[in-house]
C-alpha cells in the first residue's frame, strides 16, 4: 500500500468525527487523540519489529514480551481497581498463559522458533489474555455486589474464603470466556479474521492462512480459559479483608 493509498484511509476517521458531530456526541477529541496515538504506536512498533527480525537476538524478543506483558496488565488492572495487588496478579496469569502457549507451540515444532513467529502469535495471546482478566475482575465484581448477603452467610457459617466465593469465580470464568467461545462458533461464517485476512491479502494461500488462524482460534479458547481459572485462583483472597469480611467496592463507572 502507497503512502498516498494510506492517506486516504483518514476519510473514515473523518467519516466518524462527522457522525459524532451530527450526533452530539462530543467524540471528536478522543477520536482525534486515538487516531494519532494508534498511527505513532504502530509506526514505532513497526520499526521496533523490523529491527527485532533483523537481529533475531533473544533478548530483545523476551524484552518486548515483558513489555507487551507489561501493558497488558497494566490496562486490565484498571478494571480491578480497589483489589491489593491486582497488577502483579494479572501478570502472573497473563505470563502463565504465555509460558503455557509458546512453550507447546514452539515444543511440538507448530511454529518456528524465529520472532517472525514467536512475537505476532504472543501479542494475540498476550491481547486476548488482556480481554479476558477485565471481563473476570468486571464480572466478579457484579457476582460479589449480587450475591453479598449468599456469601456473608457461608462465612458466618464457617465457611472459608474460597468456599463462600466459590460459585461467584465459576460464574464470572464460564462469564469471561464466553465471547471467546462464541467467536470460535462463528468464524468463518459471521467475519473472517484479521491474521487469516492480513495473510490473504499478502499473497499466502488461502489453504495456509486458515491453517494458521485455526491455531490462533485454539491458542485463544485455551489461553482463556487458563488466564480466567489461573487469575480466579490468584486473586479471590482479594475480595475480602484479613478478617474474612467482603470489601465495599464500588461498582465500576462507565465514561
Amino acid at each position: 500500500m502507497s503512502i498516498l493509498g494510506l492517506s486516504f484511509t483518514l476519510l473514515f476517521v473523518m467519516i466518524t468525527m462527522l457522525v459524532s458531530v451530527w450526533q452530539k456526541l462530543g467524540l471528536e477529541r478522543d477520536i482525534a487523540i486515538g487516531t494519532i496515538r494508534s498511527a505513532i504506536q504502530l509506526l514505532l512498533v513497526g520499526y521496533v519489529l523490523q529491527f527485532i527480525f533483523n537481529t533475531s537476538n533473544p533478548w530483545f524478543i523476551a524484552l518486548i514480551l515483558l513489555l507487551m506483558i507489561g501493558v497488558a496488565s497494566y490496562h486490565a488492572g484498571k478494571r480491578g481497581k480497589g483489589l491489593r495487588g491486582i497488577v502483579w496478579k494479572i501478570a502472573i496469569a497473563i505470563a502463565s498463559t504465555e509460558l503455557l502457549m509458546m512453550g507447546l507451540l514452539l515444543g511440538f515444532r507448530i511454529i518456528e522458533a524465529t520472532p517472525q513467529y514467536i512475537i505476532p502469535i504472543s501479542g494475540m495471546t498476550i491481547g486476548n489474555a488482556m480481554v479476558v482478566s477485565g471481563l473476570l475482575l468486571n464480572q466478579m465484581r457484579r457476582e460479589v455486589g449480587s450475591s453479598r448477603g449468599e456469601i456473608e452467610t457461608l462465612l458466618s457459617l464457617g465457611a472459608t474464603a474460597r468456599q463462600a466465593i466459590q460459585d461467584a469465580m465459576k460464574r464470572s470464568v464460564k462469564s469471561s470466556m464466553i465471547p471467546t467461545i462464541d467467536g470460535m462458533k462463528t468464524v468463518g461464517l459471521v467475519q473472517l479474521p484479521g491474521m487469516m485476512t492480513g495473510m490473504i491479502i499478502a499473497g499466502a494461500d488461502p489453504i495456509e492462512a486458515v491453517r494458521y488462524q485455526i491455531l490462533i482460534v485454539f491458542a485463544f479458547a485455551s489461553s482463556a480459559a487458563v488466564t480466567s481459572i489461573i487469575l480466579s485462583l490468584l486473586s479471590y483472597r482479594e475480595w475480602f479483608t484479613k478478617d474474612l469480611r467482603l470489601l465495599s467496592i464500588e461498582p465500576e463507572r462507565k465514561g
